[in-house]
């Protein structure tokens, strides 16, 4: 098994994909290098009684401009187009028609007020009057959106990925993780494969591993922000400057939780509510997506790494009682435990989807800057208004794979 390669992609999540997708087909010698067992990073289908669950990105989203959405047209992957039910709420229960237009109004407000008033502060939550009846509403808002509470999120950062996202979100039917994983190219690929260091100091790069030592002319790195901050993935030389760039980007949480629903129960395909819309830690519920017999239960921000840190079992405990105090205590019997996933637990990744601190919107440029024309960065945190998003991850591994090819154009 050959140990010398002209490109080494550390990672094979959406960015590893994409960078692999675009150097396939030239000359270089390539390796794609995954901790994990299996292709798709963050994004995750499982498959739980014929069923494609996603759990971790879903939605094609600004889906008209999203690669994924042209790969998976042209890899015969089913493309659902339509309106996400996110902003309704069955029937009004627990929230009224009059609620939902004060919370909409409030959280409409604040966007606005981050367009014209200029916060020194760059803290998303100043922008929100202290004393605000739908703070908790929006608060609940941003851990979805952002994975994090308004006090930690940059308003630059927001504004960036706000202003050039579209409303269209469309879905797979058989799953954007399932996309993303059958997307990767016949190349070289060592799965379960940890890297621990990576030695730029010489002529080529040496990458260590748990299976043995590697070297490569190139490298790019597509490891999370969370990763890299936390110094798992040793370099040599150090590099400060970048691991301080991945601490201001860190990763938020945002997990899922399936319940199997069983015949009978009150619930309507294709619909959405809110568990609670006067509590930040609530769950944002969608109700038989596709029409199969689940609800897929989202948790963000402060609540999602609250259940985390009770247990997995938490998010289905929490879930189940959120849906008995709508529908009563009838439904309790209708819902199961199907399956979840709690992204801030699962080694070689942790967290969902990266923010920038307030003040450390400019750390997504810094971070993704190459270094030395040896080593090359990628990852949803380096794009600067497509972050936390699979297409942003994919966008940023082309990026970096064309100033891998650029750098070595140049020492030929």
């Amino acid at each position: 098994m050959s140990s010398e390669f002209d490109v080494v992609i550390v990672g094979a999540g959406a960015a590893g994909v994409g960078a692999a997708r675009r150097l396939a087909g030239t000359s270089l010698s390539t390796l794609l290098i995954e901790a994990s067992g299996r292709v798709g990073g963050r994004a995750c289908t499982q498959n739980i009684r014929g069923m494609p669950l996603d759990l971790g990105c879903g939605w094609l989203h600004s889906a008209e401009r999203n690669p994924w959405t042209q790969i998976a047209e042209a890899s015969g992957f089913e493309v659902e187009r339509g309106t996400p039910a996110w902003r309704e709420q069955y029937h009004d229960l627990g929230f009224t028609p009059a609620e939902q237009e004060e919370g909409e109004k409030s959280w409409q407000d604040w966007r606005d007020r981050l367009d014209t008033t200029p916060f020194a502060s760059d803290r998303a939550s100043d922008a929100f009057p202290q004393d605000g009846r739908w703070k908790a509403y929006a608060q609940s808002l941003s851990g979805y959106v952002n994975g994090a509470a308004l006090e930690k999120l940059s308003i630059a950062d927001y504004l960036a990925y706000d202003r050039a996202a579209s409303e269209n979100n469309w879905r797979l039917r058989d799953g954007y993780g399932a996309l993303v994983a059958a997307s990767l190219p016949a190349s070289s690929l060592r799965l379960s494969t940890p890297v621990t260091a990576i030695d730029h100091g010489g002529r080529v790069v040496r990458i260590e591993t748990r299976g043995g030592a590697l070297s490569a002319r190139v490298v790019i790195v597509t490891v999370s922000t969370n990763v890299l901050a936390s110094g798992a993935l040793k370099f040599k030389p150090a590099l400060d400057g970048k691991l301080h760039a991945a601490a201001c980007l860190p990763l938020g949480f945002a997990n899922k939780y399936f319940l199997a629903v069983e015949d009978g129960a009150p619930f309507e395909a294709e619909t959405h509510l809110l568990g609670n819309a006067r509590r930040a830690e609530t769950g944002s519920y969608y109700l038989k997506p596709f029409g199969r017999p689940v609800i897929e239960c989202f948790f963000g921000g402060p609540g999602a790494r609250a259940l985390e840190r009770e247990g997995f079992d938490a998010g289905f405990a929490f879930a189940q009682d959120e849906l008995a105090s709508l529908f009563g205590g009838g439904v309790r019997a209708s819902l199961k435990a199907l399956t979840g996933m709690c992204w801030g637990m699962i080694d070689g990744i942790g967290g969902a989807y990266s923010h920038a601190l307030p003040g450390e919107s400019r750390r997504r440029a810094e971070l993704a800057a190459p270094l030395d024309e040896k080593i090359f960065f990628a990852g949803e945190a380096t794009d600067a208004q497509d972050f936390s998003t699979a297409h942003g991850a994919y966008a940023s591994g082309v990026r970096a794979a064309e100033e891998a090819l650029a750098a070595l154009e140049r020492v030929r």
